[in-house]
């Protein structure tokens, strides 16, 4: 059932949102008890301050444009025009203008989408997961989403890795604390621990983006290492180690070091060290 509706295009799916919308004259004007938020609206972050210059502009000229709503379960569901709605509670109104339209379970996620792709009001984060519950739960393909909204594949992908992100990058981004481009320059970090460690530095330093991007390999290369140290010694290595220092009377490391396997012996100066030639060769030394 999604799928059929891709077919219109990004143009006429907005014809019925915006078109409408953008009439001067309501249907007619709906009590704001009566009105409920799409649970799906894809946008779940209102601005306290830009709330408060809507609301303030709201009750010196009114709402001029009407909400799109649909019926639904006795009451009137809001498919485009959620920011006008919560501006117009905070203040006051007991009734908003509204246009009433039977749309589709189908459509009404799409055209919440659109609305806010269009006016440029989704976080990244936003976007992304508007993006993923078309996909998810709408049964549409990311080449699908992209048509639809007019833009190219690789940018509904690049966009929704910021999914990838740990929650506590996530929150940092939400903040306005990272950008995007800060989020993915990130993602080049293959673990989650050193995601979290770069995006913080990040935030806290204040960091640019062609900054972010230089410390991310520095980041995976520490975290490599760190890898690698906590990987446990053979039983085997330690067994040599213990031998050989009883053996020479001195200090003996049998280590791993990048995937060649080392022996270190340590000596104090030459006169040791000409002792220890002495042992392992059998022969008195030389030099």
């Amino acid at each position: 059932m999604a799928k059929k509706a891709l077919g219109k295009g990004l143009g006429s799916l907005m014809g019925t949102a915006e078109a409408e919308t953008a009439a001067m004259e309501p249907d007619s004007t709906l009590p704001i008890s009566q009105i409920v938020p799409n649970k799906d609206q894809p946008r779940k972050i209102f601005k306290d301050d830009e709330l408060a210059e809507l609301s303030d502009s709201i009750k010196q000229n009114g709402i001029l444009q009407p909400l799109l709503v649909r019926k639904k379960n006795g009451k009137y569901e809001i498919v485009a025009g959620e920011r006008r709605f919560q501006a117009a509670k905070l203040a006051g109104l007991k009734e908003v203008p509204v246009i009433i339209k039977d749309i589709s379970d189908e459509e009404v996620f799409k055209l919440a989408l659109i609305e806010n792709l269009q006016r440029s009001d989704l976080s990244p984060l936003e976007e992304a997961r508007g993006y993923k519950q078309l996909i998810k739960e709408k049964g549409c393909t990311q080449e699908e989403v992209a048509k639809l909204l007019s833009k190219s594949r690789s940018a509904i992908t690049n966009t929704m890795r910021l999914l990838d992100l740990p929650e506590e990058v996530q929150s940092l981004v939400e903040d306005g604390k990272l950008t995007a481009g800060h989020a993915r320059a990130i993602l080049a970090v293959p673990s989650e621990e050193g995601r979290i460690k770069l995006g913080q530095k990040v935030a806290d330093e204040r960091l640019s983006v062609r900054q972010t991007e230089t410390l991310a390999p520095l980041f995976s290369v520490s975290e490599d290492l760190s890898v690698r140290r906590k990987q446990p010694t053979p039983q085997s290595f330690k067994r040599a180690a213990r031998q050989l220092r009883l053996a020479l009377g001195t200090q003996v490391k049998v280590k791993n070091i990048r995937g060649k396997n080392k022996l270190e012996i340590e000596f104090a100066d030459d006169e040791e060290l000409a002792r220890l030639v002495s042992l392992l060769s059998g022969k008195e030394s030389d030099f």
